[in-house]
């Protein structure tokens, strides 16, 4: 036999038969794609996971929040959300306030007793202070964003004295956010937790000035 006929038929004694090498080969591949696999499930699971827990903005829907009403002039309305909902903080000029008891006869609800608020609203301001009005923003008929009118006469006629007017269905509200008789709207506006952290900082939802506070 020629040399190069030897050395084409020399096989080494310690090498492992062709049949365990392909069986390593598979059993690797298997492994290597099962684990691929698991890791793709983990990694996918992720989100799902973490949708488990609640998010910043989900943990802080309950707490209260604050308002810097130092650039809110007198005459203005300004919404703020609060738990998702609308609202109104309206800083009234005082000779509106100082004629809110001369329509109490036009009013469903003037004393507020059948109405939503704090004892300390229940008022004739409904308020805390004659300054600020703070109401949640929705009309109590269907839900509605009534709009300001906070002049008086003008569109709404002459005996018109500032407020509110739903513009669904027509609901009216006088500076204090009570409802007019002859509106579809049977309660005045919701008056929500609030009370004031120093003298230009409203805390909506804590009784006590804190926003640390879910109310």
């Amino acid at each position: 036999m020629s040399e190069v006929g030897a050395m084409a038929v020399h096989t080494d004694p310690n090498a492992a038969p062709i049949n365990e090498v392909d069986d390593s080969r598979r059993k690797f591949l298997t492994f290597a794609t099962g684990a691929t696999a698991v890791v793709g499930a983990a990694l996918a699971a992720v989100p799902f996971v973490e949708s488990w827990n609640p998010s910043e903005r989900a943990r802080a829907l309950g707490a209260p929040v604050e308002v810097d009403l130092s650039k809110v002039d007198v005459g203005q309305l300004i919404t703020p959300i609060w738990r998702t909902q609308v609202v109104y903080v309206v800083r009234r000029p005082s000779e509106l306030v100082a004629k809110l008891a001369q329509h109490d006869d036009l009013l469903k609800d003037p004393g507020s007793e059948d109405s939503t608020q704090p004892a300390y609203a229940r008022n004739e301001m409904r308020s805390r202070t004659a300054e600020f009005l703070v109401t949640i923003g929705y009309c109590t008929h269907l839900g509605c964003l009534p709009k300001p009118f906070f002049e008086p006469g003008g569109i709404l006629g002459a005996d018109w004295p500032g407020g509110f007017r739903c513009p669904c269905h027509g609901s009216r509200f006088d500076m204090a956010a009570r409802v007019f008789k002859g509106s579809p709207a049977p309660t005045n506006l919701v008056v929500p937790p609030y009370s004031y952290r120093n003298a230009t900082t409203l805390v909506i939802g804590s009784e006590n000035g804190s926003a640390q506070e879910a109310g």
